[in-house]
């Protein structure tokens, strides 16, 4: 918002208000000589969220304006503190030398807007993940999903149903998110919660506009050789998503080469929860260690690792691509020496597919181009390793990989080995390369030479010892003699500067030679600039080879490193077919595994389910005792499988899935208005509405946000829904401390009791986290309580309670079996709990014949008949009945 009027304002201030004008929503940079300021709105923001002063700038006759800046050097520290605040950043340069703008205002103009999805600085990059910015149209019940990853060139588009928009997004994990400002509604409230979402004008989102905007970029009469022509939906969002890139970085975006059709049928779809609780990439815990990602990421690449997290959040689906995964994994877990020797010529290999990126934006600097050289030249050295190994995949990244001898050619004969971080410092070309250059260093270089010899010249032949040629960017070069001598100095000297004990002085052959030699100076430069631009457009004309050399290195590292994983912790190669069965013998949890301190052993478990014999496992067993490691390990087990890992098991055979879905734990959204019980059941609902019977459903513990019965009643019931309904009948492990649910392993065919086993040795539990068949009779809770420290009086009388509670539970049927269709007696049948205190003690009460007494004893008093002498003595009677 512009405070400031227009009348008045000075030549300054209205430059800017015309370029913020062209970038309404975007912070906006204004360089002016060494500093970034910002004005109005703009200023306040900045200083807030920066912690800077705010200050004012005069505006001629207009009013004082807010001012808030920084020297330019800190952008790279600044910046990114604004981009994760959720906003976009307009940089505005001079794009004039201040020297030549003849007293006018230097011209400026934005170079690069740079959002929370759009942004090539190294400072806003996690080298191991990838940056979507992400595109979404809706269309009636269809929805088109574009994403690109700016600073790798990444581009794919889909088309999804619409209620899929939320897992998809959730799978892909974008940082920003446009969509038509008319839809803006539509976005899922938690990914706007999440994520930047940045509404755009409607045009950006018409049909006709996105496919020219296609074609136009990628020269092409239709999109057909991309295979996308008939996602109409979809390339409006993917039109969109490319105008994006192409407005923040003023159409620089040569290295979009490609458009690639995105098969969700050929992931499974990870949702958020699923991804949180199974913390694929993150822990649940914020400032806690144990991600998988963390544990499995050994890549010496990050490219490697980007790619290996990619595979993680998307796992394969298709038995086939899942295979050739697994046999390029299990050819480097045979060949160990060898994959040793690989990883270590791996170490060498730069980021290429974002170096790659930065060339042909026109990014690159000196040491950037050196990187690439370094890496194209290992290639020589990775060849090998991947030439005659008898593995299909491995077959096929050999053939994709191209030597580039010509790019490194280039390369070597035009930078020094060691060149400076950034242009303007100079000294990156290497001698020879340039002729014009060589001579204008020859004379720079000689021009030093002079300089010397003419100081040593005229101090013989003035007679002046102390006499001195000195250079400064004010005066140039001069000649400097103290006042002791100022009578020896010659007529031919002209005086240019007076100082305290000196003065200094010029001669016209020291200003002929000076501007010989600044203009040497300033030409190479110039030169070197211009040389190094020419390099970079040389080298951009190979971008295509340099990302396909990128995307095989990337895979050979991940299939080196999970490699790596596997045979240092033991982990075997799981069958992987289109079956329904998940067999695990002896399966571990990666990261639990991992974690456990010198000499903890990590007890394995068996787990099959099988939805012909035993597709729903109802667990039981008390807290602390596993029940969550072994839901957990299980859906880590099939996840590893379905991205060709291998697995933490003794033996596993995993049936493709085509989703996992997780309930765990508790949590609320009270900024939602929802509840810890609302949450759970709309997870729950997410998972009965779109499981099918490929699918696997890890619920640990459903209904215990509300009442015991009410609890009881929807776990229960959810389990005969999961078994009934052929369409949802999805393997299920289901975790929980109702052990009343072990009754429907009697009632339904295919659901099985499983416990965690634990044993009691003089009053303590001992968890033995083994998974054996049968169900626990109860769930040692106030043992649990005990050993967290809760008070001794506390846990007595809660003993007390659930002894009392358990004469009262569920009515059991003629087989001896806890049901529930039994159990809850008719509304007037059930005890009126309103009578006072003594209807509710009478709840928690233990039967005591003492207290019975007592109570009987109270009860046939009469205070209003007895006398003060009788109600002592009364009290008297009474505490001897306690006492007794």
């Amino acid at each position: 918002m512009v405070t400031s009027t227009k009348k008045g304002r000075t030549p300054l201030m209205r430059q800017y208000y015309g370029i913020k004008e062209r970038h309404p929503k975007a912070v906006l940079l204004f360089r002016m000589g060494d500093f970034y300021e910002t004005f109005d709105e703009d200023a306040k923001t900045v200083s807030r969220i920066l912690g800077i002063t705010l200050t004012t700038r005069n505006n001629g006759e207009a009013d004082d304006v807010p001012m808030a800046g920084f020297p330019h050097h800190s952008v790279d520290s600044h910046l990114p503190k604004l981009i994760r605040s959720g906003l976009r950043v307009a940089i505005c340069e001079q794009v004039e030398d201040a020297s030549s703008s003849s007293g006018k205002v230097v011209d400026r103009d934005v170079v690069e807007v740079v959002t929370p999805g759009v942004s090539f600085r190294d400072q806003l990059l996690n080298p191991k993940q990838s940056t979507y910015v992400a595109a979404v149209h809706w269309d009636g019940d269809t929805a088109g999903v574009s994403f690109l990853d700016a600073t790798t060139g990444e581009f794919a588009v889909t088309e999804v149903a619409a209620p899929d928009v939320l897992p998809l997004l959730q799978s892909i994990a974008p940082s920003e998110i446009l969509v038509d400002k008319r839809q803006k509604g539509r976005v899922p409230d938690r990914m706007a919660k999440e994520v930047a979402v940045t509404p755009q004008e409607d045009w950006v989102f018409g049909y006709d506009f996105a496919y020219e905007t296609l074609t136009q970029h990628f020269d092409t009469h239709s999109l057909k050789g991309f295979g996308v022509e008939h996602m109409d939906t979809g390339l409006v969002a993917a039109g969109a998503v490319l105008h994006y890139l192409q407005e923040t970085q003023k159409g620089a975006v040569p290295h979009i080469r490609r458009i690639q059709r995105y098969e969700q049928d050929e992931h499974i779809a990870l949702d958020a929860e699923t991804k949180r609780n199974l913390e694929l990439v993150r822990p649940m815990q914020e400032d806690a260690e144990g991600a998988l990602i963390d544990m499995l990421d050994t890549t010496q690449t990050p490219m490697g690792a980007r790619l290996l997290r990619s595979w993680l959040v998307r796992p394969l689906r298709d038995v086939d691509a899942i295979q050739a995964r697994q046999d390029a994994v299990a050819h480097w877990v045979d060949a160990q020496s060898d994959r040793a020797d690989l990883r270590e010529e791996l170490a060498q290999v730069g980021d290429l597919e974002r170096l790659a990126s930065k060339v042909v934006t026109g990014r690159a600097r000196p040491r950037d181009l050196i990187a690439i050289k370094l890496t194209l030249k290992q290639l020589p050295r990775l060849k090998p390793f991947v030439t005659n190994t008898g593995c299909d995949a491995l077959a096929a990244l050999n053939d994709a990989l191209t030597l580039c001898p010509d790019v490194v050619d280039h390369i070597q004969e035009a930078l020094v080995d060691d060149p400076p971080a950034k242009i303007s410092e100079g000294g990156l070309i290497r001698d020879g390369y340039s002729d014009e250059l060589d001579e204008l260093r020859d004379v720079a270089s000689s021009g030093k030479q002079w300089v010397a010899d003419m100081e040593q010249e005229e101090s013989e032949r003035t007679g002046i010892p102390s006499l001195k040629v000195g250079f400064n960017k004010v005066f140039g070069y001069y000649i400097e003699v103290t006042n002791t001598h100022t009578e020896k100095v010659p007529d031919r000297y002209i005086r240019k500067q007076t100082l305290v004990n000196s003065e200094r002085y010029i001669t016209p052959e020291l200003k002929e030679y000076e501007e010989k030699i600044l203009t040497a100076e300033e030409k190479i430069e110039q030169l070197e600039h211009e040389l190094f631009n020419e390099l970079r457009m040389v080298i951009a004309e190979h971008t295509p080879r340099l990302q396909d050399n990128a995307h095989q290195l990337a895979r050979l590292d991940v299939f080196a490193a999970l490699a790596h994983g596997a045979e240092t912790h033991n982990y075997v190669q799981p069958t992987v077919d289109d079956s329904l069965v998940i067999d695990i013998e002896a399966g571990r949890h990666p990261v639990v595994e991992r974690s456990l301190q010198a000499g903890e052993a990590f007890i394995p478990n068996d787990v099959r389910v099988d939805p012909d014999s035993q597709q729903v496992l109802i667990i039981t067993g008390p807290n602390m005792a596993g029940k969550s490691v072994a839901l957990r390990q299980t859906g880590l087990i099939v996840l590893l499988a379905q991205i060709g890992a291998f697995v933490p098991a003794d033996s596993a055979h995993i049936g493709v899935v085509d989703r996992i879905f997780t309930r765990v734990g508790a949590s609320d959204n009270l900024s939602a208005g929802e509840s810890t019980f609302l949450v759970e059941m709309n997870e729950t609902a997410n998972i009965l509405n779109n499981a099918t019977s490929r699918s696997l459903i890890l619920l640990d513990e459903v209904g215990r946000g509300t009442s015991t019965f009410d609890g009881l009643s929807i776990a229960w019931a959810l389990v005969e829904y999961l078994h009934e309904q052929p369409e949802v009948a999805a393997r299920t492990l289901f975790a929980t401390h109702y052990h009343e649910l072990n009754a429907l392993a009697e009632r339904l065919d295919r659901v099985r009791n499983y416990r965690i086993q634990v044993q009691e040795h003089d009053g303590e539990i001992i968890f033995l986290r083994k998974l054996v068949a049968g169900g626990a009779d109860h769930s040692y809770g106030i043992e649990v309580a005990r050993m967290a420290g809760l008070p001794d009086l506390v846990i007595h009388r809660a003993r007390e309670i659930l002894a009392h509670l358990e004469q009262q539970d569920l009515a059991v049927d003629t087989e001896g079996t806890a049901n529930p269709d039994a159990a809850a007696p008719d509304a007037e049948e059930v005890p009126d709990m309103e009578d006072g205190v003594m209807g509710q003690m009478s709840l928690f009460q233990q039967a005591d014949p003492k207290a019975e007494a007592l109570k009987e004893a109270v009860q046939s008093i009469d205070p209003n008949r007895m006398t003060p002498i009788e109600a002592l003595m009364k009290i008297a009677e009474l505490k001897k009945m306690l006492e007794g």
